[in-house]
């Protein structure tokens, strides 16, 4: 999803982050560690972090993380959690936090997460804290969290993910579909023997289990949250799991909990058709954009011209992998739309360059291996690939130009090693208003998917932004700023209903 010049979460899955690149302070070594300070600990057992110290200004007094400078702005402590919180006692993981402090009297601490699964939360506070409206600033700690899996606690499964993509995802033969389950299987494989023993404790429940640690560490007795795409999917489950630790909660560009992960690619796929062609509208009503007066023939000439044959391009060849993300980026955001026109011109003229570079961008951007093991784990997927790749073929039709190559990304998921535990939809009955803020013409999470969820949440509040791109809180769009802002500091959600654009 792209976010400008902050948040741009972009996997074609349920989506990374492009500015908040993954910086890891501290080794992998530090990922499984001994318990060495209970006081650190954290437990699922209900228990209420103490007084807040709301209103006062500066930080909580009764906070007992170790704060410390950071490679960035703001400032950074790390808190040990358990690896499996069946057994508090057992091994642990190094979650890295991120913190800007309040500038005035502290209401509390805002958490925040970027999106993903695989982007961090540590380096994203800093980012936010010069993007959100100043009132939230002045009362809020900005908290970014990495999610375990990323960060100090990083996995690593050993893939060249430019080889991985790099092959046909829109299977034409038998011997297509061939090569994309050997390198699939071969992937999978690797990441077992890589990160076996963790794979099955990177799922989104225990996430959310973290956050609730760092804010017991951090001596409030709730917090305040704001999720973009995936952090959406924290969220709702944080909102079921402790929803009297909920003070305000705000999602944007929210992930459907309840469809199964096939379904979900579908829709997603969908969602990308539909911004392709506000993209191609929009190119063809401008005739400075190279590709008017119809830049979706001149996109089918290119896909179909690399089913022929690769198109020469630097620093590799453009094949139909790296187009299908080179694609998906740029629309993420209207501000990358001529990019994507460019790049596309370049290549009907025979230099693909400029796709690959937005492929390449795509790829540099935190990690897939993290991506895959928690969709992975949090969807309901196929037993077998092959019923995976029938719906693949299946949504050419509706979605020709992501169809396939979405849905088929998750071949792996349908022979991941460990058994899934799927997220089922959240009501969250008992949690105090949940704003869902969705976006008309959102690529990566449909806009459909979060007036669902606004209807499924018990007190969900819906608000709409008529605009293109993926999430908008903190983007400069006053109408939204200003009704979070004045729900965050005063607790007044803005009507259910609100339309801006």
């Amino acid at each position: 999803m792209l976010r400008r010049n902050r948040a741009l979460p972009l996997l074609a899955g349920l989506l990374l982050v492009l500015a908040a690149v993954a910086c890891a302070k501290e080794s992998d070594d530090a990922a499984l560690s001994s318990r060495t300070d209970d006081d650190q600990s954290a437990t699922d057992d209900g228990s209420d972090g103490t007084d807040s110290g709301n209103g006062d200004g500066g930080t909580n007094p009764d906070d007992t993380l170790d704060w410390g400078d950071c490679g960035f702005e703001g400032e950074c402590a790390t808190l040990d959690v358990p690896l499996d919180y069946d057994e508090p006692d057992g091994d642990t993981l190094t979650v890295s936090i991120g913190r800007t402090p309040a500038t005035g009297d502290r209401i509390g601490a805002l958490f925040l997460n970027p999106g993903g699964p695989g982007a961090t939360g540590s380096d994203f506070a800093a980012q936010m804290a010069t993007a959100l409206p100043p009132d939230v600033t002045e009362h809020f700690d900005i908290v970014g969290v990495d999610p375990r899996g990323t960060g100090a606690s990083a996995i690593d499964c050993g893939a060249d993910f430019a080889e991985l993509y790099g092959v046909d995802y829109s299977l034409d033969s038998p011997e297509d579909e061939e090569t994309l389950l050997d390198v699939s299987q071969e992937y999978v494989d690797d990441c077992e023997a890589a990160e076996g023993d963790v794979l099955s404790h990177l799922g989104t429940r225990d996430v959310a289990r973290d956050m609730d640690a760092v804010r017991e560490a951090m001596g409030d007795d709730q917090i305040s949250y704001l999720g973009y795409s995936y952090g959406t999917s924290i969220g709702q489950v944080y909102a079921d799991l402790f929803p009297e630790r909920v003070r305000a909660m705000v999602l944007d560009g929210v992930v459907e909990l309840g469809p199964t992960g096939t379904e979900s690619a579908e829709l997603q796929a969908l969602g990308f058709e539909k911004a392709l062609q506000a993209f191609a509208d929009d190119c063809d009503a401008d005739d400075s954009c190279p590709l008017a007066p119809d830049a979706m023939a001149g996109i089918d000439e290119m896909s179909a011209a690399v089913e022929e044959a690769p198109i020469d391009a630097s620093p590799r060849d453009l094949g139909p992998g790296d187009l299908a993300i080179g694609l998906a980026l740029p629309l993420y955001s209207q501000q990358l739309w001529p990019s994507l026109a460019q790049a596309a011109a370049d290549a009907l003229d025979g230099d693909g360059s400029g796709m690959v570079s937005l492929a390449d961008e795509y790829l540099s951007i935190g990690s897939f291996d993290i991506y895959f093991a928690v969709n992975c784990l949090d969807g309901e997927w196929p037993a077998e690939p092959q019923e995976l790749l029938d719906d693949g073929a299946a949504m050419a039709t509706d979605a020709p130009h992501f169809g396939e190559s979405i849905v088929n990304d998750y071949v792996r998921c349908a022979m991941w090693p460990v058994e899934a535990e799927p997220l089922t939809e959240v009501t969250a009955p008992e949690a105090p208003p949940i704003v869902v803020v969705s976006t008309t013409n959102d690529p990566a999470t449909p806009y459909e998917a979060g007036v669902r969820t606004a209807e499924k949440l018990t007190t969900g509040v819906l608000v709409t932004y008529e605009g293109d791109g993926h999430t908008v809180v903190g983007n400069g769009v006053s109408c939204i700023d200003d009704a979070i802002a004045t729900y965050l500091v005063d607790l007044e959600p803005p009507e259910d209903g609100l339309t801006c654009s």
